[in-house]
C-alpha cells in the first residue's frame, strides 16, 4: 500500500495557482526526497498532506484514507508528524515545556518519559530550562523534529530539516531519520537544498517545478541516470551505433543504453566499458574522432529536469 497517493490536487492563494494538476505516490516504508526550487510548491503540498490547508479540487488518500475538496478524513492526518517551515516554538518556555505542552494536547500517556527521551534523541537533553528563544536555528529543528514526533507517527513531512545545522549535525539528523525508517517503519518525505546528503537516505525522490510533478523516480533510476556517460563521435554516426548495439556484450543487470545526439554524437549510459568500445570501432575500422567519459551528479540532473519543465510550461 503507498502511504500517499495525490491525483490532480490544486491550491489558489489570491488567485494564483500554488500547485496545479499535481500528482503524487509514496511508497509505504520509504524515505522520499522532495526535490525543488523556492516557490516551487513544496511547502504548499505538505500542508495540504497534513491538513494544514485545504486543496480547492484534487484527492489525497493517507493510509487508503482520502481526502478529497474540503472534507478532510481526520483519521489519515492523526497519523502525520509535520516540520514544515519553521517550527511554531513559544519563545519563553523550554524545549521540555514545548514538548509537554504538545504531548498533553495530544493526549499522549505516561507524557515526561516520552518527552525526555525524544529531546534526548534530537540532541536537546541538555537544554535544561534555557527558553527556546535562546536557541540557535539549528536547535529549533532538532525541537520542530521531536515535535513532530510525539505520538508516534506513521509518517513525518520535514521541509528543509537541515537548515542551520553544521555537517556534522546534518549527518547526526540524516543517520536519525535513516533509523526512524528502518527501525520503526516510518514513511518520511523530506525536501532539503542540501542534495548531497538526499543523496544517502533517499529511497525514491519527486521533482516538482511551478507547482507541477515532473518526474517520480526511485534511487536507483536516478543512479543509473546519474552515472558515467561515454561519449563517441566517429566519421560514420550510423554505422558506429549499430556496430555498437550488434557487438557491445548485453548485461540485463545493468544494460547499454545508447542515445544518438542532435550534434551527431552518440551517448552511452549504463554498464559500459570504455576499453570495450574503443576496441570494437577500431576492429570495425571505425574512425574515432571523439571518446570521451563524463560524470554527472545528482544536482546538475535535477536542475536540468526542473528547468526543463519550466521551458515547457512557458511554451
Amino acid at each position: 500500500m503507498d502511504t500517499i497517493r495525490i491525483r490532480s490536487l490544486a491550491k489558489r492563494y489570491a488567485g494564483k495557482r500554488a500547485v496545479d494538476g499535481f500528482d503524487m505516490t509514496v511508497p509505504q516504508g520509504s524515505i522520499y526526497g522532495f526535490v525543488g526550487k523556492n516557490g516551487a510548491g513544496k511547502s504548499t503540498v505538505m500542508k495540504m498532506i497534513a491538513g494544514l490547508a485545504t486543496p480547492n479540487s484534487g484527492e489525497i488518500t493517507l493510509f487508503g484514507n482520502v481526502t478529497a475538496g474540503t472534507a478532510p478524513v481526520l483519521g489519515g492526518v492523526q497519523r502525520v508528524g509535520a516540520l514544515i517551515e519553521n517550527p511554531g516554538l513559544l519563545p519563553h518556555m523550554s524545549a521540555f515545556d514545548t514538548m509537554m505542552a504538545q504531548a498533553l494536547a495530544l493526549g499522549v500517556a505516561d507524557p515526561k518519559p516520552v518527552c525526555r527521551d525524544l529531546l534526548d534523541q534530537v540532541g536537546l537533553g541538555d537544554t535544561g530550562r534555557k527558553k527556546t528563544g535562546g536557541f540557535s536555528l539549528g536547535m529549533k529543528q532538532r525541537l520542530g523534529l521531536a515535535l513532530a514526533l510525539i505520538g508516534g507517527p506513521d509518517l513525518l513531512l520535514l521541509d528543509e530539516p537541515l537548515n542551520g545545522l553544521d555537517p556534522e549535525g546534518a549527518r547526526t539528523m540524516r543517520n536519525y531519520l535513516v533509523r526512524l525508517n528502518q527501525q520503526r517503519g516510518i514513511t518520511i518525505v523530506v525536501s532539503s537544498h542540501v542534495l548531497d546528503q538526499l543523496e544517502r537516505m533517499c529511497t525514491h525522490y519527486g521533482v516538482i517545478a511551478n507547482g507541477h510533478m515532473v518526474r517520480e523516480m526511485t534511487a536507483e533510476q536516478v543512479q543509473a541516470e546519474c552515472g558515467d556517460s561515454l561519449t563517441v563521435r566517429t566519421a560514420d554516426t550510423a554505422t558506429a551505433l549499430a556496430v555498437l548495439e550488434d557487438r557491445l556484450p548485453a548485461n540485463p543487470a545493468n544494460p547499454v543504453r545508447f542515445a544518438a545526439e542532435p550534434d551527431g554524437s552518440i551517448t552511452l549510459s549504463g554498464g559500459f566499458d570504455t576499453a570495450m568500445v574503443s576496441r570494437i570501432l577500431n576492429e570495425t575500422n571505425q574512425t574515432i574522432l571523439e571518446l570521451s567519459a563524463k560524470s554527472r551528479d545528482m544536482e546538475d540532473y535535477f536542475v536540468t529536469l526542473m528547468e526543463d519543465a519550466r521551458t515547457e510550461g512557458s511554451r
